[in-house]
């Protein structure tokens, strides 16, 4: 049963509830969320619970009904994340709005294949490195993996590259010899219900990757799960690698289901293999994009240098340039189910942060609008959530202030939509904050939802409130209900705060369902947006004198794209002469815009995004300034960042 203590409970009422549960012979988990405390508590029920619910600082107490207990939602309401950290210092989250890669052949056959191997995928996006050192086969003649020796070469690449390690361990008596190499232990499907197994592994307390086995239905891959939880492991991820049915073109049969389905039952983050599902090269990349559509946490891939030569699944082993490309898809993916792709930073990356940090150690990024807005939600897929804090302000002009300051890191700033265009201010807040410059962007899906207060139905509705912008982006959906009033507010989180606030049944809200959360409202219609290509750019400002945004997920991409702002000479084919030098080297130019000078009648300043695809990005920029500056009156390099999705 899980209780739920009051909000203002005490420490001696909790440790007076756990005594008694105790006595009870329950096994107890605390767990803090957002708004609530709350105790599991495991074991058989032999009491009234009513009995627990009348003691001092009890609010309620929810019976849990499935078979599986600490692996239930009703156990934990919200998602784990998993930390898993690498040699560099960073923590690798899987779950949340994170979106992990695992990739690696399926055996280690040697320590040149490893280190070639593990290059090519961090260098596509891989975060963790995959690898089997001992492999249970169907047939006692095939390739049994090294060994020992496989797993010194697999963390010999994976440290290299800052990649943690997963492999799988087939006997408990390998779980000495394993301790030090392993950084993710994977139980494999054939090993899925060997309990003994399990609750040796679960009791070592490190991350497990638990494969669904092959005949296996949900609940009986969740009541493995149970066994890992139960013996000492709080991280435990899911993984969907296909079932065995009448079909024979594939391997087995992805079951794409089992993400949803698993969703609902379980807070656990939930991976896929389409590996081993399809079993088949060509087919696994689409698996893969599949797999992240229909929710899952992230993939397990297997990759091989030489696949015809592997020896072992060579035939689903995706070539490197196969799992480059489909890591651009997901990266392209990511967005519109409101994800980010997570990223290991480069060893040479000059990541440091020489700002502001508040009392508890994060670095600060401001943003306008109220919490829920859509640039706090930018803020927490560009930067790692756990080391930034996002901070309101009241305008687009006081994020630029706060920047230059001192008073803030970074700022978060909108800087054009898909649908409504450029948001002209903030070119202008450019050309007047000099000290400014751009370290980054991240393109953001907008999805807009009708908000309501607990207990209203469309039905209900009169007023309706949201930014101009929102209810532009709305007018299809809007446009069905002719008799209703729409009142302009500054941001949508502002109009989800004022509903909550007014608590009328009348009062309807236009923002994004994050805010449905938030401000305890109901979610009374969603997706209700003109266009689902309804996409927001936003760049990350910080001042000139810093460098690369720590803690942002995007550090390890190399620079893709540059910005800049110039002023054309006032001469006959001033501009074309201009555009021409972006054309001669070669630049795909993907943004220009025009603002007025102030002061200056008939004259403008040009804004210019373009993609940087040479290595050495700073040295290939330098180059072109020197270029532009024989053709323009004035010229400042604004940014050369990493843009996440490019």
């Amino acid at each position: 049963m899980v209780i739920v203590l009051k909000k203002n409970s005490t420490e001696e009422q909790k440790k007076y509830i756990c005594q008694f549960l105790k006595e009870k012979n329950f096994k107890l988990n605390e767990i803090v969320g957002e708004e609530d405390t709350v105790i599991a508590a495991v074991g058989k029920v032999s009491m009234d619970i009513r009995e627990v619910e009348l003691l001092p600082g009890v609010n309620n107490v929810i019976p849990i009904s499935k078979p599986f207990k600490l692996a239930s939602r009703e156990f934990k309401k919200e998602n784990t994340i998993i930390e898993v950290p690498n040699n560099r210092g960073q923590i690798i989250r899987i779950g949340g709005q994170h979106v992990v890669s695992i990739a690696g052949p399926c055996a280690v056959e040697s320590r040149e294949q490893m280190m070639e191997i593990a290059a090519a995928v961090a260098s596509s996006g891989a975060v963790m490195l995959r690898g089997g050192a001992y492999k249970p086969r169907s047939s006692p003649y095939s390739f049994q993996g090294l060994g020992e020796e496989g797993l010194k070469y697999l963390k010999e690449a994976g440290e290299k590259y800052g990649l943690p390690i997963v492999t799988e361990i087939v006997s408990e008596s390998l779980i000495p010899l394993m301790r030090d190499y392993v950084d993710i232990y994977q139980i494999g499907a054939r090993n899925m219900q060997n309990f003994d197994l399990l609750k040796k592994v679960g009791a070592i307390g490190k991350p497990v990757i638990l494969k669904r086995s092959y005949t296996a239905t949900l609940e009986e891959l969740l009541m493995s799960a149970e066994y890992l939880l139960s013996s000492g492991t709080d991280s435990v991820i899911l993984c969907e690698r296909g079932i065995r049915t009448f079909e024979h073109a594939t391997r087995n049969t992805l079951d794409i289901s089992a993400v949803p389905v698993l969703r609902s039952l379980t807070h656990l983050p939930i991976i896929v293999d389409p590996s081993h599902a399809v079993g088949i090269r060509d087919k696994v990349p689409s698996m893969g994009l599949a797999s992240i559509a229909a929710g899952a946490d992230g993939i397990i891939v297997e990759v091989h240098n030489h696949p015809e030569k592997a020896m072992s699944d060579g035939a689903q082993s995706m070539l490197p340039s196969q799992f480059d490309k489909m890591m651009h898809d997901i990266e392209a993916l990511a967005p519109v189910i409101g994800k980010s792709v997570a990223h290991i930073r480069e060893e040479n990356s000059s990541v440091v942060h020489s700002g502001q940090k508040n009392s508890s150690g994060k670095i600060v990024c401001v943003y306008s609008g109220k919490r829920g807005a859509y640039a706090e939600q930018a803020i927490s897929r560009y930067f790692d959530s756990h080391d930034v804090e996002a901070v309101a302000v009241d305008s687009f002009e006081e994020i630029f202030q706060s920047v230059v300051d001192g008073k803030a890191d970074y700022g978060m700033v909108p800087i054009e939509n898909s649908l409504a265009g450029s948001v002209f201010q903030n070119y202008d807040n450019f050309s007047r904050f000099e000290d400014v410059s751009i370290a980054g962007a991240i393109t953001l899906n907008i999805r807009h939802a009708l908000l309501g207060i607990k207990g209203a139905t469309i039905s209900n509705i009169k007023n309706v409130y949201s930014h101009p912008q929102a209810l532009s982006q709305c007018k299809k959906f809007l446009d069905n209900h002719k008799d209703w009033n729409f009142i302009d507010a500054v941001s949508t989180a502002t109009a989800a705060q004022f509903v909550a606030e007014k608590k009328s049944k009348e009062n309807a809200a236009i923002a994004s369902s994050v805010n449905a959360a938030l401000y305890k409202l109901e979610i009374l219609a969603e997706d209700i947006e003109n266009d689902p290509g309804n996409f927001t750019r936003f760049v990350v400002i910080q001042a000139n004198h810093t460098t690369k945004p720590k803690g942002a997920k995007e550090a390890n991409v190399p620079a893709n794209m540059a910005s800049f702002i110039f002023k054309t000479k006032n001469e006959p084919g001033a501009l074309y002469n201009v555009l021409g030098v972006f054309n001669d080297c070669g630049l795909n130019m993907t943004r220009l815009e025009s603002r007025p000078i102030a002061g200056q009648p008939w004259r403008y300043w040009f804004y210019a995004d373009a993609e940087i695809k040479n290595q050495n990005a700073a040295e290939y920029v330098k180059s072109l300034m020197e270029k532009l500056s024989d053709k323009v009156e004035e010229i400042r390099l604004l940014g050369i960042y990493s843009e996440l999705g490019k």
